[in-house]
């Protein structure tokens, strides 16, 4: 469930664009209401789209703190980009800036990695993980530096196919192909920290 209410944004993008998508002259008339006059109604799917997103994003930080009293510092940074792009394209009616919002989410995740163990000593990712598993400090580091250049190939992965295809088939990569190599991903992070996962310590007992 965490997942899907992690993703709960990019599912709502796919389906508002799928859906306006359906019937543009509609979709036209809805973002026009919302967003103004002259908006071609090819370029309502992305609009509608987007502001769903927008609107998501909010709810999804409003829900977590409700809920926890607390919300994530790289989830404030995700409703910074996703806003600041978002309302881009929807004040200037250009995809381009939406286009661009993956990229700049993945690679904000990958600086945050890196600068965090380059210039203040810590591991994010041990910081999420070691209570679950224990690993070799050497693991942690490479774990570290992995995420992070994964998270920035899937930047320039983003803009390849949102500048080189369609804008549909943008559209289905940022859902299928971004969970799809997500999970590829982290299946093989799994299968190779298997081999390196330390057991707990066992507690002597004392004689009787």
């Amino acid at each position: 469930m965490k997942v899907l209410f992690d993703l709960l944004p990019v599912i709502l993008f796919f389906a508002a664009y799928k859906l306006a998508g359906m019937n543009e002259a509609a979709a036209a008339d809805l973002a026009a209401t919302l967003l103004g006059d002259g908006i071609a109604a090819k370029q309502a799917p992305i609009l509608i789209a987007t502001a769903v997103t927008i609107v998501a994003t909010f709810f999804q930080i409003g829900w977590v703190w409700l809920r926890h009293r607390k919300v994530d510092t790289m989830l404030w940074v995700t409703l910074c980009i996703v806003t600041l792009l978002g309302g881009a394209t929807l004040v200037f009616h250009d995809p381009l800036f939406i286009k661009w919002k993956p990229t700049a989410v993945y690679w904000a995740f990958g600086i945050a990695l890196l600068a965090s163990a380059m210039l203040f000593g810590k591991n994010l990712i041990r910081a999420v993980l070691e209570a679950q598993i224990r690993l070799p400090e050497p693991i942690w580091a490479y774990l570290n530096a992995a995420w992070a250049a994964f998270f920035v190939l899937m930047g320039v992965l983003n803009l390849y196919v949102a500048f080189s295809f369609s804008e549909e088939a943008w559209v289905n990569f940022k859902l299928f192909g971004g969970m799809g190599l997500m999970l590829l991903f982290v299946l093989g992070q799994g299968f190779f920290l298997s081999r390196h996962i330390e057991d707990e310590p066992k507690l002597e007992q004392e004689p009787k």
